[in-house]
């Protein structure tokens, strides 16, 4: 038990990149855009047979609004199948973290009246097979953008292992039942909190625009951000898309902490317990292609290929794995932003070997990869000292010389090509 809170308590780490698909005009109407997502990113280490009994209330954000939802769940980790004996999303009584700087810090609390059972094809409970992700019938429930929503699951019975995304950079909340809260309004029954999502990968809306994906690493994941905040580099873009006049897109983070263009996280052994997850290559299709309304991906990664052991010292390679994920995104209709590597010197693995390999990939990706992307996003140049371009700006530095701080995070949304988009 003492194990299974630990892990339902948190965790954190490493880098980023962004996603969307197809053309230059909005989704067509009735179109699914996504509102809200994570990248499930690995299994909980030590809940081998799941969370019998437990009710987790997920506290997310959404970018932007619409008249009825979706909910995805995901047991993609899961080494058995896991039963959902009650969904629910709901309304926050608490807006989060909003785009005015403000902050109405979570508690769990619904409003009231705006709780709904959230159904699978008209049961209310699911089966969820190992492996697999399931995304919920329509929820008629009227979400404003820039604010949060509550997803609860129940679970009853033990399963498998449980699937979650470590940096949520946010509380949520959780009982260890063995009664079923999920329909509740009051957040009396939510004694304890935890510091990452479980089961929950992601909030669509109708009718809306379209969605852009960003697919990266911690600074996508935003780990050195204003915890509670909402002050990722993709929050900051969502924001600027609202204030702009192109379409209010979706924004849909799908950023784990450590992920690597080419290796799985564990390599040469990887495991569904290691937090870094799949590659970017290896999980493209399901945390970018096949999320809803997905037409723009912008691509953030490569540091961590870098400045991980194994290192990767040949650009060559890099820049490959790169080509291949603009490839099969084009593919599917999507247009490709290529975001630069950001300045990494200072933390402790940088060599001056590493720091030619990340110009080296920066210089294929500022000519347009080959062709193969529709925009620059170049985060480097954004965030990089004046004085010292192999290190970031100290006022855009978090302090560990890796990952920036919210004014980086805002920084680096103020040079995406929204024309791009």
């Amino acid at each position: 038990m003492r194990r299974l809170s630990r892990a339902l308590a948190g965790s954190v780490l490493l880098v980023a990149v962004a996603a969307a698909p197809s053309a230059a005009q909005s989704a067509p109407r009735g179109q699914w855009t996504t509102a809200w997502a994570t990248a499930p990113a690995a299994a909980v280490a030590g809940v081998e047979q799941g969370y019998a009994g437990y009710t987790i209330r997920n506290v997310v954000h959404t970018t932007t609004g619409g008249s009825t939802v979706r909910i995805h769940l995901s047991n993609r980790f899961g080494t058995q199948p896991v039963l959902m004996g009650h969904v629910t999303v709901a309304v926050s009584a608490h807006t989060g973290g909003r785009r005015d700087g403000t902050i109405d810090a979570n508690d769990g609390t619904a409003a009231p009246g705006s709780v709904r059972d959230v159904l699978f094809n008209g049961r209310q409970d699911i089966t969820i097979p190992a492996r697999a992700e399931v995304v919920s019938d329509p929820v008629r429930l009227r979400v404003s953008a820039d604010r949060d929503l509550l997803v609860s699951t129940w679970t009853p019975q033990p399963s498998g292992t449980v699937t979650y995304h470590p940096a949520a950079m946010q509380d949520s909340f959780f009982s260890r039942g063995p009664d079923d809260h999920a329909g509740e309004v009051s957040r009396t029954a939510f004694a304890e909190t935890t510091r990452v999502w479980h089961y929950v990968n992601g909030v669509d809306v109708s009718n809306g625009p379209g969605t852009v994906v960003a697919l990266g690493d911690s600074i996508t994941d935003g780990v050195t951000s204003t915890w509670g905040a909402n002050r990722r580099w993709t929050d900051y873009l969502a924001a600027r898309l609202a204030a702009s006049p192109v379409p209010d897109y979706g924004v849909a983070n799908s950023g784990i902490s450590g992920n690597r263009v080419l290796l799985d996280d564990g390599y040469p052994n990887p495991t569904i317990y290691g937090q870094f997850g799949p590659s970017a290559v290896a999980r493209l299709n399901w945390d970018v292609l096949e999320r809803a309304g997905a037409r723009t991906v912008i691509v953030f990664e490569g540091v961590n290929d870098i400045q991980q052991e194994p290192h990767q010292t040949d650009p060559r390679a890099i820049i490959a794995g790169l080509a291949q994920i603009a490839a099969q995104a084009k593919a599917r209709g999507l247009r490709v932003v290529g975001a630069t590597i950001m300045p990494f010197k200072g933390w402790n693995s940088w060599t001056p070997q590493l720091e030619q390999t990340r110009m080296a990939v920066n210089a294929w990706i500022r000519a347009g990869g080959d062709g193969a992307l529709s925009g620059l996003a170049d985060f480097d140049a954004a965030t990089r000292d004046a004085t010292d371009p192999q290190i970031i700006a100290p006022r855009y530095d978090s302090g560990d010389h890796l990952h920036p701080n919210d004014a980086g995070d805002a920084a680096m949304a103020a040079v995406v090509p929204l024309q791009r988009l």
